[in-house]
């Protein structure tokens, strides 16, 4: 259990993805460039076995946007996509069922 104040302490934003391509050398990884409300942030995501990066470019995500950066595979990742597990191994991304501009918080 966390307190409502942990919980504040989470910057969720809705991002836009911009740009998608495969990780070199990693078959689960996908380097996405997401609209985060006027500023743009690389984030790479483990979920090439799901979505194609076709289908992410234009999609409206929800993103961890106040997690410390990580370096996978040499490149600094800037935040994190939320997405939960699905039935029988499938991924669903959290995303918004209305249009919001990007950079909208999330609470």
């Amino acid at each position: 259990m966390i307190t409502i104040d942990e919980f504040a302490r989470l910057d969720l934003r809705i991002g836009e993805v911009v740009s998608a391509s495969p990780v070199e050398g990693a078959r689960k990884l996908l380097l996405l460039e997401v609209d985060v409300g006027g500023e743009r942030r690389t984030l790479v995501a483990g979920i090439a076995q799901y979505r194609t990066p076709e289908e992410l470019i234009g999609r409206k995500i929800v993103v961890v946007a106040n997690l410390e950066p990580a370096v996978i595979r040499g490149i600094t990742s800037q935040g994190m996509l939320l997405a939960a597990q699905g039935p029988e191994g499938s991924l669903a991304l959290l995303t918004v069922d209305q249009p919001v501009p990007n950079g909208a918080k999330v609470g």
